[in-house]
C-alpha cells in the first residue's frame, strides 16, 4: 500500500451512494475511488432528508437530530481506502437554494463541534450544498476546490440570494471545476469576472474491467438511469416498439426507478411489449456496469445532461451507444462519436431515435470502432488521468 501523502484532504458532498440510493452520487464515489489511493482522504456525506413538515415541527426535529449527532463523528471505510462520515441534513419542503446551503453549513458545523474541517485541502461537490458548507467550515488557511455537476444550476442562479452566495463561493475558492460546458457556460455568463477561475474537470470512469465477449449484434437494448420525463424514457420505449416491429428479437432492459415507473409499465402493456421489456428497478453501480457488459446497446434519450457519465461507462464496457445531443454527451464523445455509436438530436417524438438506430444497425459492426473510442475516452476520463489532474490541483506539480 502506498504511503499516504502528508496533506489530508476532506471531500464534502450532498450526494454519495448508500443503501437507500445506490446511484445518487456514483460519480462522487468514482472521484474518491480514483483520487484516494495514497492520500489521507475523508468524505463528509451530508445527505439531504426531506420532510413534509413546516415551521416549528421541522425545526424541533432538526434540533433533536443534531443533539444525537455522534461527536466525534464515526467514520467507516469507503472507496479507494478513504474514510466516510455520513450525516443527515434535514430540510423543509422546497426551501430556497440559499436556505439549503445554510442548512448544510450549520449541520456540518454541528458534526464538527464548531471546529474547522481537519484538512488543509477541501474539495466540495455541488456549489450551494457541498460548496457552501465547506466554505463556512474550512480552516481560514485551507484551500477550497469545488466541482459542480448540478442539472438544476439554472434554478440556483435564478434566485438572487443564492446567486450572491455562489458569487462569494467563486471568489473564495482556490479552484472551481465544471464537469462540462453545460455547467461552465451558464456560470461564465452569470459571473464573467470569474471566467479565469472556472475550469473543466470531468468525472472519472473506471476502464479496468474488460468486456468478456465483443458485441456482435444490436439486439439487447439497455437503459440505465431514472425513469423521469427529463430522461426521455417514454419516447425511448415508443422507439423500441417501432424498431421491434421490424425485428421481433429485440429486447429492452431498464435499470432505474422514478415517478414514471407505473405509467411506463402500463404503456409497455398497451404497446404489446410486455414480454420484451424488463424493469429491473434501481441497481447498485457495480451491477449497472455488469449489465453494460451483458447487453448490446446503451440507449440514452435524455433531454439534458451536464456530463453523461453513463455514456462513458458504456464505452468503458465496450458497449455501443445511441444517445441524444443533450449537452454533455456531444462534449464527452467529441472526436469519437461515430466510433462509439450514434448521436441524434433531442426530440419529443421517437422519430430521431428510430432513425438513429436504423443508421447504427446498418453500419454495424464495420462502421464503428469501439476499441478506438474506448482508448480515447480512457485517456480523458480514466482514473489515472483524472486522479493526476486532481492531485495537481490539490498538491501542485510534483517536484
Amino acid at each position: 500500500m502506498a504511503t499516504p501523502l502528508p496533506v489530508p484532504v476532506a471531500v464534502v458532498t450532498p450526494w454519495y451512494p448508500g443503501a437507500d440510493h445506490a446511484f445518487r452520487g456514483a460519480f462522487v464515489r468514482a472521484m474518491v475511488d480514483a483520487t484516494a489511493p495514497g492520500v489521507d482522504l475523508t468524505v463528509y456525506h451530508c445527505e439531504e432528508w426531506g420532510h413534509r413538515l413546516a415551521g416549528g415541527p421541522i425545526e424541533a426535529a432538526y434540533q433533536g437530530l443534531l443533539s444525537r449527532t455522534h461527536r466525534p463523528p464515526r467514520a467507516t471505510p469507503t472507496a479507494g481506502g478513504a474514510r466516510l462520515i455520513h450525516t443527515p441534513v434535514t430540510l423543509t419542503v422546497s426551501p430556497g437554494y440559499a436556505a439549503i446551503g445554510r442548512r448544510h453549513a450549520e449541520t456540518l458545523s454541528a458534526v464538527l463541534d464548531g471546529r474547522p474541517l481537519p484538512a488543509p485541502v477541501v474539495h466540495a461537490h455541488v456549489g450551494l450544498q457541498g460548496g457552501w458548507g465547506a466554505l463556512r467550515n474550512k480552516a481560514p488557511d485551507a484551500r477550497l476546490f469545488v466541482t459542480e455537476h448540478a442539472t438544476f444550476l439554472g434554478g440556483v442562479l435564478a434566485q438572487p440570494e443564492a446567486r450572491a452566495m455562489y458569487d462569494e463561493l467563486l471568489t473564495e475558492c482556490a479552484g472551481f471545476f465544471a464537469v462540462g460546458a453545460a455547467v461552465s457556460d451558464p456560470l461564465i455568463k452569470a459571473f464573467p469576472h470569474h471566467r479565469d477561475k472556472i475550469q473543466l474537470m470531468p468525472n472519472p470512469v473506471s476502464f479496468d474491467v474488460p468486456r468478456p465477449r465483443p458485441v456482435t449484434e444490436l439486439r439487447r437494448w439497455l437503459y440505465v438511469g431514472s425513469l423521469t420525463e427529463r430522461k426521455g424514457v417514454r419516447p425511448m420505449i415508443e422507439a423500441f416498439g417501432r424498431c421491434r416491429a421490424e425485428d421481433p428479437t429485440l429486447e429492452l432492459t431498464l435499470a432505474g426507478d422514478g415517478e414514471l415507473r407505473r405509467p411506463l409499465a402500463r404503456e409497455v402493456g398497451e404497446l404489446g411489449l410486455t414480454g420484451a421489456v424488463t424493469f429491473l428497478g434501481l441497481q447498485p453501480p457495480d451491477r449497472a456496469l455488469e449489465l453494460m457488459r451483458e447487453h448490446d446497446l446503451l440507449v440514452h434519450n435524455s433531454r439534458f445532461e451536464t456530463f453523461g457519465m453513463t455514456i462513458v461507462e458504456a464505452a468503458a464496457a465496450g458497449l455501443p451507444v445511441l444517445v441524444t445531443r443533450c449537452g454533455g454527451p456531444e462534449e464527452t464523445l467529441a472526436g469519437v462519436e461515430s466510433d462509439a455509436g450514434e448521436m441524434v438530436d433531442v426530440e419529443e417524438a421517437s422519430d430521431a431515435l428510430v432513425a438513429g438506430y436504423r443508421r447504427l444497425r446498418d453500419r454495424f459492426p464495420a462502421g464503428i470502432d469501439l476499441a478506438r473510442s474506448r482508448r480515447a475516452l480512457e485517456s480523458r476520463y480514466g482514473y489515472a488521468a483524472t486522479a493526476e489532474a486532481h492531485h495537481r490541483a490539490w498538491f501542485g506539480d510534483p517536484a
